[in-house]
């Protein structure tokens, strides 16, 4: 059949490795997402920040690291992980909902009108959950493939963007995210297990 053809557009693999008709593997588009907050402002319903959404980056990790240098060499390893800022795009509508919550947030961290700022950051901070979805929608509930959940997160920047006679585009916000900790969770996995550890034992590069 001719369309057996369709299961080698992949890398052919050694045959212990993969089944000879595996195919290729269905990416995750980048126009399937859902983004929700938790705790962001003040009003209770935030569906409407959701639906607004334009683009969203995601969670970007690194490590500092450190050297310990030896007789005729040097080993490398890592020190403590950081979290690089986020930023979500977001259309400004005409109701006023967006820019209602987006001043809201800011608010909390820091009252503008009375020059005060919050006691502490639990009375500002706020929970980021990125979801890549399967395209379902209607009356097809549409299947999680991947979540990744933004702790400690807090608006460090706001921009409202400008105005132009000239531009048939809608209005934007862009907010930058700075998040405290990230955990990704593929479908069907668990938060991850705990990670193994040999105390007292050798340092290995």
């Amino acid at each position: 059949m001719a369309s057996s053809s369709l299961t080698k557009f992949t890398v052919p693999l050694a045959t212990n490795q993969s089944a000879s008709n595996q195919g290729l593997l269905m990416p995750k588009m980048k126009y399937r997402f859902r983004v929700s907050f938790d705790g962001f402002g003040v009003d209770s319903n935030k569906v409407e920040l959701t639906k607004q959404v334009k683009t969203c980056g995601r969670p970007k990790p690194s490590f500092e690291t450190f050297q310990i240098h030896v007789y005729n060499s040097q080993i490398n390893l890592i020190g403590k992980p950081k979290w690089e800022n986020l930023t979500v795009v977001i259309r400004d509508d005409a109701a006023g909902n967006v820019s209602k919550l987006v001043g809201q947030q800011l608010q909390k961290q820091f009252d503008f009108m009375e020059q005060s700022s919050a006691a502490s950051g639990i009375d500002y901070k706020f929970l980021t959950r990125i979801e890549v979805l399967d395209g379902g929608n209607g009356s097809h509930d549409p299947v999680v493939l991947d979540t990744w959940e933004c702790y400690g997160c807090l608006v460090s920047g706001v921009e409202y963007g400008d105005l132009d006679y000239g531009s048939n585009e809608p209005i934007e916000i862009s907010l930058t995210l700075m998040m405290d900790n990230a955990i990704q969770t593929p479908a069907g996995t668990g938060l991850g297990s705990d990670v193994g550890r040999t105390l007292g034992a050798a340092i290995t590069g």
